[in-house]
């Protein structure tokens, strides 16, 4: 009795600063209890121990009352939330979608106060409640088709437009939620947060004109496209109180839109390109071809694809891998660059997939003919200047094809195998073509500038001759390429001084001294074309004498580049922060910003 007496029957205490935060910022998403504004609503119409003991009526005496202030409607989307999580019913889920639109978008008040903490947990809800609410049972499948969905208090009728489900040549046919998923692999998870459920779209072919073909051509059809799926709700307040409602399902893909527009302002969208990039590399078997492609060599793994459909105005960023791997292990790269707002409207990314122990030459013909052909199947009026400013980013391997891109080399890789002019030289036409494409490269005109990472620009110290014999014992060759060159040995026998069995694995043009890499090294980089060199040394002090384990310095060092930036790193430094963080900034160099 004389503690209690010392203590006023209202006052305050002193309270810690981090419990006092967790209370404002609980919600039901972060505690599984209602939010501080929810309790509150709870509080006023004595509901605390109704809604314990029955919410399904609590919730249908708040919705009834008619009285759908912005208050009560905020307290019905995290409330029904809440429920929807304890029994995992999806006619709740999208109810609490329902009330959150109507919180956010029935009263501008709410959506324009950037300092409301409800309008986050409002956009959550509604984002949440679509893709649980109409996911398939037991499934992260959400289904996104004309569709009549039962909610506790009526049912909505649901209905699309077809044509935004056609996406690059494709239809978009199987949504995976992508939004709850964890990510590993990846160092950060990027998302734009925003209105509307992140989504992962699967696709197949649709369509036979000449646009879809070509579309398809360059995209795989195992790619995943991040979308994001935005329902729009009709005269949402009266829905809610007759229990008829009407929504429009929008999709969006995040390479042509990153907003939407409501009630004539633009919203941002959530964007998950984390999420997506991750589920489509899940047990890919891009994955499988690195050391399959490496061994079995075949010019039809020779390819050049892209992400999305060609975009007009965005300079193309073409991405060669190296030996032994595959265009997944630019996925650290492209997480970042891709998640960058000042490159994400500005570039398209496309990779360049290749058979690395086919002769370097041959990989460096195949390069140039993709490009070539993608350049006049996508602008063959020349009307896009973008595309005519291509950057090449080549790692190891990569970085000798991309050099050969913007190299003349007159007739030194010819003159390194004879003295007779090619014109003498006897065999079938596609022979002699064959020859011709894989000894004589001239500068490509539309690309202006490359990167090379971890480039053995005068060979690479690994390459032994224990692992050269080990190499070609492993290696198969292309049987035609094989074929075609013994038939021009034989229709030529006192012009070429090399044997039958010598044609070279890419291990082969590799070594320092090779006739492939010196003529590489006496070859120079066009004028106009501005070079960059990123070159991975181990250890500390100075670069003379270090290596990468598989380069060494000097070798990747290239004398008049435009930049060298020396990472401390082993040679796959493709996925190192300094490595990526120079690729984004020369490539803001090159879109002229600082």
């Amino acid at each position: 009795m004389l503690a209690s007496a010392c203590a006023t029957p209202v006052g305050v205490t002193r309270g810690d600063t981090q419990a006092l935060y967790r209370t404002l910022t609980r919600s039901a998403l972060s505690a599984g209890k209602p939010s501080a504004p929810t309790e509150q609503m709870l509080q006023r119409l004595g509901l605390v121990e109704r809604f314990k003991d029955d919410p399904a009526a609590t919730l249908e005496e708040l919705r009834a009352a008619g009285d759908l202030t912005d208050d009560r409607l905020f307290a019905l989307a995290e409330l029904t939330f809440l429920h929807a999580e304890r029994r995992r019913q999806p006619a709740h889920y999208l109810a609490a979608a329902v009330y959150a639109y109507a919180f956010l978008f029935a009263s501008q008040r709410v959506i324009d106060d950037a300092l409301d903490p409800r309008a986050r947990l409002a956009a959550d809800f509604y984002n949440l409640g679509l893709s649980l609410g109409l996911s398939r049972p037991g499934s992260d499948e959400v289904v996104l088709a004309d569709q009549s969905v039962p909610l506790p208090f009526g049912q909505v009728e649901l209905f699309g437009n077809p044509a935004h489900f056609v996406w690059g040549g494709y239809q978009m046919t199987r949504f995976i939620s992508v939004g709850e998923y964890q990510i590993r692999g990846l160092r950060n998870h990027y998302r734009q947060p925003g209105i509307g459920a992140p989504l992962a779209a699967e696709v197949t072919a649709v369509g036979t004109g000449p646009e879809a073909e070509a579309a398809r051509k360059r995209i795989p059809p195992r790619i995943k496209v991040p979308v994001t799926v935005f329902v729009r709700f009709e005269k949402v307040l009266q829905g809610i109180a007759d229990g008829r409602l009407r929504g429009r399902l929008e999709l969006y893909p995040a390479d042509q839109a990153t907003t939407v527009e409501l009630d004539g302002r633009r919203l941002p969208l959530e964007l998950e390109f984390t999420s997506a990039l991750a589920y489509g590399l899940e047990g890919a078997p891009v994955w499988d071809t690195e050391f399959g492609s490496f061994l079995s060599a075949k010019s039809e793994h020779s390819r050049l694809f892209t992400l999305h459909p060609y975009r007009p105005g965005r300079v193309p960023v073409v991405l060669i891998h190296g030996t032994a791997s595959s265009p997944a292990r630019w996925a650290e790269m492209m997480n970042e660059l891709t998640n960058d707002p000042r490159l994400r409207n500005r570039v398209q990314f496309w990779f360049f997939t290749y058979s690395t122990s086919n002769p370097i030459l041959l990989s460096a013909s195949e390069l140039r003919q993709s490009l070539q052909d993608i350049v006049n199947e996508l602008d063959p009026g020349g009307g896009d200047p973008a595309l005519r400013r291509m950057v090449l980013v080549g790692h190891s391997q990569g970085g000798l094809l991309a050099r050969l891109m913007v190299t003349e080399s007159s007739t030194r890789f010819w003159n390194n195998v004879t003295d007779v002019p090619f014109a003498e030289v006897r065999g079938t036409p596609e022979e002699r073509e064959l020859f011709r494409k894989a000894f004589f490269f001239h500068p490509l005109p539309f690309v202006s500038r490359v990167v090379f990472i971890a480039t053995p620009h005068r060979g690479s110290f690994r390459v032994s001759s224990m692992v050269r014999i080990f190499v070609r014992r492993l290696v198969t060759l292309p049987v035609t390429l094989v074929q075609d060159f013994q038939d021009v040995l034989r229709a030529n026998p006192d012009a070429l001084a090399l044997e039958a069995d010598d044609v070279p694995t890419a291990v082969d043009n590799m070594r320092p001294g090779h006739r492939f890499i010196r003529g590489l090294a006496e070859s120079p980089i066009a004028p106009g074309v501005t070079a960059h060199s990123i070159i991975a040394v181990l250890g500390t002090g100075p670069v003379t004498g270090k290596t990468d384990g598989v380069v060494a310095y000097e070798s990747a060092h290239l004398d008049g580049v435009a930049s060298e930036k020396v990472v401390r790193s082993g040679h796959s430094t493709l996925a190192h922060p300094e490595t990526i963080l120079e690729v984004r900034r020369i490539l803001l160099e090159h879109l002229g910003q600082r």
